[in-house]
């Protein structure tokens, strides 16, 4: 299971701090991903860290705003969002990969959680 936490109202340049704890799983050999879906739109590739952290991935509207980490002994992941925009606002899915590479492609990701939603306005 895979259940995603920490999404709110808040205002652009505001920050937020997305968790998603997992069981079920060896959790420390999998890689992580974020994914978001904003109303009206497709779903798309946010972030992802690969089973042993040194590999991280972003899509270009996240990098150097957002942050994906993992605590392997918490069996979470989570995405730290800096500086957020209105056009951030979706729902957020945090999903694990079926191997241990930080890829962006949904159907690496067989595995996901109930979404969480984040609204970026003033």
């Amino acid at each position: 299971q895979l259940q995603a936490s920490g999404g709110g109202l808040v205002q652009p340049g505001g920050s937020l701090r997305l968790s998603c704890v997992t069981s079920g799983f060896n959790f420390d050999y999998y890689a992580m991903g974020w994914f978001r879906q904003a109303p009206g739109k497709e779903r798309e590739f946010v972030a992802a860290l690969s089973w042993d952290s040194p590999i991280t991935n972003y899509a270009d509207f996240a990098k150097g705003r957002f942050t994906v980490s993992r605590n392997n002994a918490k069996d979470t992941v989570y995405l730290q969002m800096n500086s957020l925009k209105p056009e951030d606002t979706a729902v957020y899915y945090c999903a694990q990969n079926r191997g241990g590479g930080a890829g962006s492609a949904s159907p690496q990701y067989p595995y996901w959680g109930r979404g969480t939603l984040v609204t970026v306005s003033s």
